[in-house]
């Protein structure tokens, strides 16, 4: 036989042998421990990110990134229009709609359709919201409203594709993917980037593809994880019944072998890469069930919350994000589901008041009483809004062209509001405030300049903000 010969038939049987072998989160990095295996380099490179110095001084070191999907209307958020409320009823002005582009009320009749309840003004800025807000006006002073965002995709997958990654095709790598890629992350035993979900309680929870937090054609070390809200958090974290540490050892140094062989033959740095996830991996499976244990919080923190543990609620998910910022998570990214009302809009934005409004106030203030609010950014956002128009008669469609965005912490600029909408709700019109700008931003609070965190893949250098982009500086601190 040929040495190319036994060479492909070792890289089968350690395909075969992988396959078998891994059905446990955590058992290569087990054995790779036991085994005292040097893999501190892939993790080293993991933790540090490619920017060795940053481009300008950061004053965030994390962000928390909450979205609520399906398109929060901003209407009945933080936009108050008193013009629509008077032409509730009336046709909206062609001069506004001419051209443009409409999800689902193409060729049908257009009527204004007035916020469905009423706005009030908080703290000393004056900051509006939702008369519904019972807990967020406490620190309204401390948020920045940005009401004129706008985006480039009218479909709920596009656009969360797009406040994502900055392009409405996938396969780009997620902002999250981006951050960890260019400055690592500072948990030695968590991912840099992880991902929950919580579902809204009107029934419209459309599916979040996983694809959101995909590194794209970024190396896959830095993709998002997804951790579950109730049950077991990472599914197969725990191992098998049956096998003990000794076995996992004895797996180990077998992968380990192999490993070793393919890469003498291939020089493939992803092995390195596989080799320090795996050891992440067995971390997660001590380091996971304790956050996710939340016995260690004081009550009167549970009770701020609106929370009694980890339920998978938006409540829990909010103190979970606040327990794996303080453990050096850079990036997590909050799904809450439930905002698509095509009908019933009044009746479901109580609902989601009610859900949202407690913890995030709760968010802000815990994070000042650990003294992480100043370098912990928070994004609150829909992946588009809703439209001044009636739809069926009590619901708006999707909207693009103008919706609200909320900041507070991380060296943003609190009790300010930015930009406008026009009398409609319809064109943002004043300091009109893209995605890439958003991104941009969000990329100058952590130390980092758009235009040179870069990744070259099939002859072209990719960023974030692709060829657009501008840092926001009015809103800073």
């Amino acid at each position: 036989m040929n040495a190319n010969f036994l060479s492909r038939v070792r890289f089968l049987q350690r395909r075969a042998f992988l396959g078998d072998a891994c059905r446990g989160v955590g058992t290569a990095a087990l054995a790779s421990l036991l085994a005292g295996r040097n893999v501190r380099a892939a993790e080293s490179q993991v933790s540090r990110g490619v920017i060795a110095k940053p481009h300008v001084t950061p004053k965030a070191k994390r962000v928390i990134f909450m979205v609520m999907a399906g398109g929060a209307s901003h209407l009945e958020m933080f936009d108050h229009k008193p013009e629509l409320a008077k032409r509730n009823g009336q046709l909206m002005p062609e001069s506004v709609t001419k051209g443009q582009p409409i999800a689902q009320l193409q060729g049908a009749k257009l009527t204004c359709f007035g916020p469905q309840w009423g706005f009030k003004k908080h703290g000393k800025s004056g900051q509006e919201m939702n008369e519904l807000f019972k807990f967020l006006p406490d620190v309204a002073d401390d948020l920045c409203i940005v009401r004129s965002c706008k985006t480039e995709a009218i479909n709920h997958d596009p656009a969360h594709t797009f406040m994502n990654t900055g392009s409405s095709v996938s396969g780009r790598p997620s902002m999250g993917s981006w951050l960890t890629y260019g400055i690592g992350s500072e948990s030695a035993d968590l991912p840099g980037f992880v991902v929950l979900t919580s579902n809204g309680r009107g029934g419209q929870n459309q599916p979040i593809a996983s694809r959101q937090w995909s590194a794209g054609f970024l190396p896959g070390k830095f993709q998002g994880v997804q951790l579950r809200g109730k049950g077991d958090p990472v599914l197969y974290l725990t191992n098998p019944p049956g096998v003990d540490a000794g076995q996992q050892k004895d797996v180990i140094d077998a992968v380990a072998k192999l490993n070793q062989m393919q890469n003498a033959a291939v020089d493939d740095p992803e092995i390195a890469t596989r080799i320090g996830q795996y050891e992440l991996a067995f971390k997660m499976q001590a380091s996971v069930p304790d956050l996710m244990d939340m016995r260690d919080e004081p009550a009167k923190v549970m009770e701020s919350y609106g929370t009694k543990g980890s339920d998978g609620s938006f409540a829990a998910n909010c103190l979970l994000a606040r327990r794996m910022a303080q453990k050096g998570v850079r990036f997590i990214q909050l799904y809450h589901r439930d905002w698509d009302h095509h009908g019933g809009i009044k009746d479901g934005i109580k609902l989601k008041i009610e859900e949202i409004d407690q913890p995030l106030a709760a968010l802000v203030r815990d994070l000042k009483r650990l003294g992480m609010f100043e370098d912990t950014l928070i994004v609150l956002t829909g992946e588009f809004g809703r439209t001044p128009m009636s739809q069926g008669g009590n619901g708006r469609d999707h909207h693009m062209k103008g919706f609200s965005v909320l900041l507070a912490g991380g060296g943003i600029k609190g009790g300010v509001s930015y930009g406008a909408t026009d009398e409609f709700g319809y064109n943002a019109e004043e300091n009109v405030f893209p995605v890439h700008d958003l991104h941009a931003t969000m990329l100058h609070l952590l130390g980092i300049d758009h235009e040179r965190l870069t990744y070259k893949f099939q002859g072209r250098d990719y960023r974030l903000t692709d060829v657009h982009g501008r840092v926001v500086k009015d809103i800073l601190a």
